[in-house]
């Protein structure tokens, strides 16, 4: 009995994946195309913003171009996700490509770290010793970064997926960050008030350190395969204990591949023996009670009445 019970009652909702993703082979193609668009924006402009930060002696100019070089990362990323988690799972990487993008995230972190504590090392001594920057040309990088980034919004705009909605809102963070570049120019066009420059990349540098320091923390706990969502957990524990036939619940185990594809394991203890057509039925019932949390790899286990679980000393 016992090994029927580790051979027969698996569930795997791969499958049924693969044929709902084939469906949409050409939104992905549609995906990628916006990202695409994008990511070339992005990066023709962060160089234009470093060259022109340089020249018009801004520090919240040079500040908002490290913010546009994370974004570039991030975009990049999302770009070549998209294509490389399509590849199937290999030998080597039995769950696909998808934790490659919280390696991503890492470098993407320390880069912008490392940026940050080069910007803020420029603007803080310009606090006692501030100096006027080039008003009119930070008014024209301004005007010119609020049109490149509002355009790579409006590309992102109709995408569906969870990346672009996510790079969306980092582009128009950015449109927002040159409309505060834009108001400052002006101000120091009609008023001597160098400081105003080097407080305001403080400011940008500090929002952006915030949000890294959130980011690797998380993409840490993922990397240590943390439960991505404590909620979550729990609702699948009392979604599976309701089950008729299924008296308790344990080894449980949530973890993600990259923030968004959840993987998710469990052994379930039988309140009775069951023939094989009523474990199929149960089966049947796991994976329609499932479906609804849209988990990307499930595995159950079914342990009889009287079993003793193989796994209590690991």
């Amino acid at each position: 009995m016992k090994d029927a019970a580790k051979t027969l009652p698996r569930l795997d909702n791969k499958q049924g994946k693969e044929m709902h993703n084939h469906g949409h082979a050409h939104n992905s193609d549609d995906s990628s195309s916006r990202i695409a668009w994008a990511f070339f924006l992005n990066v023709g402009f962060t160089i234009i913003e470093f060259i022109g930060g340089w020249l018009t002696n801004s520090t919240a100019i040079m500040a908002d171009a490290v913010h546009d070089l994370g974004d570039s990362l991030s975009i990049g990323l999302a770009w070549f996700l998209s294509y490389w988690s399509n590849k199937p799972a290999s030998g080597n990487f039995s769950y696909g490509y998808r934790r490659f993008s919280l390696l991503g995230s890492l470098i993407n972190g320390m880069v912008l770290v490392a940026g940050s504590l080069w910007v803020l090392s420029e603007a803080i001594p310009r606090l006692q010793n501030p100096e006027m920057p080039v008003a009119e040309g930070m008014l024209g990088m301004a005007i010119f970064g609020i049109a490149v980034n509002g355009f790579a919004a409006y590309k992102l705009s109709g995408g569906k997926t969870l990346n672009e909605r996510v790079l969306n809102w980092h582009l128009l963070e950015d449109v927002l960050g040159w409309v505060a570049v834009f108001i400052v120019s002006i101000v120091l066009m009609f008023v001597d008030w160098p400081i105003l420059d080097p407080i305001l990349s403080i400011g940008f540098t500090l929002f952006i350190a915030f949000n890294v320091f959130r980011n690797l923390w998380k993409t840490g706990l993922l990397f240590l395969q943390a439960v991505p969502d404590k909620k979550l957990h729990n609702q699948i524990a009392e979604t599976l204990k309701k089950l008729a036939g299924v008296k308790d619940v344990h080894h449980l185990h949530l973890w993600s591949l990259d923030g968004e594809h959840h993987v998710l394991t469990a052994h379930l203890a039988l309140s009775h023996t069951m023939d094989l057509s009523h474990q199929l039925n149960l089966k049947q019932k796991i994976a329609d009670e499932l479906d609804y949390f849209d988990l990307e790899h499930t595995t159950i286990e079914f342990e009889f009445e009287d079993e003793s679980c193989r796994d209590t000393l690991k």
